[in-house]
């Protein structure tokens, strides 16, 4: 099998949110047929705190395939996924999740609580960090340069 990223497409999706004034995260879910989901972030929009990039992609893929268990399929998103969205990429049953840049202040896989870590985890997914993570760093940094 030959390694496709779909970090591109979810850097597109970031960018899309930006310009919605959304925090500018992507996700995409792929599987062996190709895309099946891709989301930026809604909270704003939405008036919805759990509108994350990578939960709106999880909700669609689900649907779109008629399944809760995502078993066999990749998550790629542009910022290392918070507490909610770890846990939500567990209970999925994400094969593989592929993120960019790291986050320090509200990071759950590499960073505070490590979901994946926990006792408690249903699944661990393999994880692949720093796909793309200079271009979804800059995306993130003059966003909120942007606003200060």
């Amino acid at each position: 099998m030959v390694f496709r990223s779909h970090m591109d497409a979810a850097l597109a999706q970031a960018k899309a949110a930006a310009a919605r004034g959304e925090v500018p995260v992507g996700a995409v879910i792929a599987g062996p047929d190709g895309v099946v989901a891709q989301a930026g972030n809604r909270t704003r929009e939405l008036n919805d705190p759990t509108a994350h990039a990578e939960i709106l992609a999880i909700r669609a893929a689900s649907a779109a395939l008629g399944q809760e268990r995502l078993t066999g399929y990749d998550l790629y998103v542009t910022l290392e996924p918070c507490p909610m969205c770890a846990t939500a990429i567990s209970h999925a049953r994400i094969a593989r999740l592929y993120y960019g840049a790291a986050d320090p202040k509200s990071g759950g896989v590499a960073q505070g609580p490590r979901i994946f870590s926990h006792d408690q985890c249903h699944h661990v997914p393999e994880i692949y960090d720093g796909i793309g993570g200079s271009a979804a760093a800059d995306l993130l940094r003059d966003f909120f340069a942007a606003r200060r």
